[in-house]
Parts: structure tokens; C-alpha cells; sequence
């Protein structure tokens, strides 16, 4: 009897293996690894905004309504519970994108306004929170690419028979991508060239 259930187990073994089970688990965690570090740099960004929202209100109070915009896009992207399982669901995924590229849009508008503000410009606090933004949204591009690579190469497998079959038999669905008409665009970095010092003011004629 016990030999025989060893038998059934190598029989199921060699099944799954052959049918590409292993290769689906793979990939499964392959696409919840670059999943999890796209959640971590998108964090590390929205941990960086109240303080550069305060630096920024410190020289420009009068920017209100970019400075409402970024705090909103922050709250928008914070109210969204960015689960590994919100990959398998391709409105919320959608709807995660969305507020992810409002938060790089009103990111974008608060530097260029920052151009307007020279002694802004030249804060050493603002300075280090800028760079420190630029690298994290580098982070964030490298991150994505390797998610949307894990994914491309995931569903592309689940699709192939015969693992299509297993697929389908332990219920594995192909997982949402990020998906913009412009996806260069929406992934590049907000940058603003801020080794520029402003130039030094005119001597009055005497």
C-alpha cells in the first residue's frame, strides 16, 4: 500500500513538473518579488513628500494650490491598499497606476515652480530632498521595468499549452501590467536643473 501511494506521488510529481507547475511557481514569485520592490520605492516617493512639501510652503506659501495638489495626490496614493493581490486584479491595478502618475504629475509642477524661487533653489534642505527624489523616481523607473518584464514573461507562460491546462486547473490567472500610452513619459524622473545658482544682482550706478 505504501509503495503504491509513493508511486501515485512520483506519478503527480512527474505530471506537474511536466506541465509546467514548477515553472508557473517561478514565475509567481518572481512577479511578487519586482511587485514588492515597485511598493517599496513608490513608498520610499511618498515618504519624501511632507517634507518637501513643508520646505517648499517655507519660501513659497503662496504656491497654494500646487502645494494642495501634491498633498492630495499623496493622499490619493496612500488611500490605495497596495496588496500583492492587487496584481491579480486589473481595476484596482488600474486604478493604483492612475494615482501613482498623479503623484509623478504634481511632483513634476512643484519643482518647475520651484524655478521661480532662487533662495528656495539654493536651500541645502531642498537641494537634498530633490536629489533624493530624482533618485528615488530612478529607483522607481528600474523597478517597474523589471515588474513588467516578470509579468510579460509570466503570462506569456500561463498562455502556452500544456501549462495553460495547469493554469487553469489551480485557477493561476495572467496578472495585470503596467499599461500606458506613453509609458517613457510617465516613468521618467521629474528633473530640474538646479546647479544653476542664480545670478548675482546688478551694482547700483553711482
Amino acid at each position: 500500500m505504501r509503495a503504491r501511494n509513493w508511486a501515485v506521488l512520483a506519478a503527480a510529481t512527474a505530471f506537474l513538473s511536466g506541465c509546467g507547475y514548477n515553472d508557473i511557481q517561478r514565475g509567481d514569485e518572481t512577479v511578487k518579488s519586482a511587485w514588492s520592490e515597485v511598493l517599496n520605492q513608490y513608498q520610499r516617493r511618498a515618504d519624501l513628500v511632507p517634507n518637501l512639501v513643508n520646505t517648499v510652503k517655507g519660501f513659497a506659501a503662496q504656491e497654494q494650490q500646487v502645494l494642495t495638489q501634491v498633498t492630495e495626490a499623496r493622499s490619493r496614493v496612500g488611500g490605495i491598499q497596495a496588496t500583492p493581490e492587487l496584481v491579480n486584479d486589473e481595476a484596482a491595478f488600474r486604478r493604483f497606476q492612475e494615482a501613482q502618475a498623479s503623484m509623478t504629475s504634481a511632483l513634476s509642477r512643484l519643482l518647475l515652480v520651484a524655478e521661480n524661487y532662487p533662495q528656495l533653489k539654493s536651500d541645502a534642505n531642498f537641494r537634498d530632498l530633490q536629489a533624493q527624489l530624482e533618485g528615488t523616481e530612478n529607483r522607481i523607473a528600474v523597478a517597474r521595468n523589471r515588474y513588467i518584464k516578470a509579468v510579460q514573461e509570466y503570462n506569456v507562460l500561463i498562455r502556452q499549452f500544456p501549462v495553460n491546462l495547469t493554469a487553469m486547473m489551480f485557477s493561476y490567472q495572467v496578472k495585470a501590467n503596467f499599461s500606458v500610452e506613453n509609458e517613457k513619459a510617465i516613468s521618467a524622473p521629474p528633473s530640474v536643473d538646479f546647479s544653476k545658482q542664480p545670478a548675482p544682482a546688478a551694482a547700483p550706478k553711482r
